[in-house]
């Protein structure tokens, strides 16, 4: 139609394309990733345009800050067992008011069943080298996991209150649980990473 103007395609600020994705099984959760090379912001599709604009911009400030932490070493992953025991204090630090202090924080080969374990009695953690390919998110809510069972022993109420600020909680218990199905249907770990 002449004259009717459209809008211009919607970019990131150093100009890569952005894809909305609207879902109608999405409910509340707003997430937003790269996906070859193009910024994918996923929505409800309930959503207005008003709300869309706005976590649009929200979610793209987001993964530039995730992009400046890369670039700049932050938020590297722990590799070491040192670097591990680091992370874990910062995020004790962080959402358990330093409070867990655990003796030893390492990677370990042996683990088949657990993403982690920790022993209060002596303050260790153990974290599964299967979580390494994991993203940093769900490594997170493991070693956040464990070190609120330096806290309190059993998976009761006050367990789970001890995890309630960690804002990846519930995803990463998802994403862990599709994992483990779709392993336990014989997928390979890469390939089961890629069906959730």
């Amino acid at each position: 139609m002449p004259g009717k103007l459209q809008a211009p395609p919607l970019t990131t600020h150093d100009g890569a394309p952005v894809e909305v994705r609207r879902s109608a099984r999405r409910r509340r959760t707003v997430a937003a990733f790269w996906e070859n090379g193009t910024a994918v912001v996923a929505i409800p599709a309930h959503f207005s345009r008003a709300q869309e604009a706005d976590w649009v911009h929200r979610m793209l400030e987001k993964l530039r800050t995730q992009g400046e932490k890369r670039s700049s070493g932050a938020g590297r992953r722990p590799s070491s067992d040192a670097a591990l025991a680091a992370h874990a204090a910062q995020l004790s630090a962080t959402y358990l008011g330093g409070r867990s202090v655990p003796t030893s924080v390492r990677w370990v080969s042996n683990q088949n069943s657990r993403w982690g374990s920790a022993t209060p009695a002596d303050g260790s953690i153990r974290l599964s080298d299967k979580l390494r390919p994991m993203p940093q998110w769900v490594i997170d809510y493991v070693l956040l996991h464990e070190l609120a069972h330096l806290l309190v022993a059993g998976h009761n109420a006050a367990f789970w209150k001890l995890l309630e600020a960690y804002p990846e909680t519930e995803r990463a218990k998802a994403f862990l649980e599709g994992v483990s199905f779709a392993t336990s249907r014989g997928l390979p770990a890469g390939e089961a990473e890629l069906a959730l």
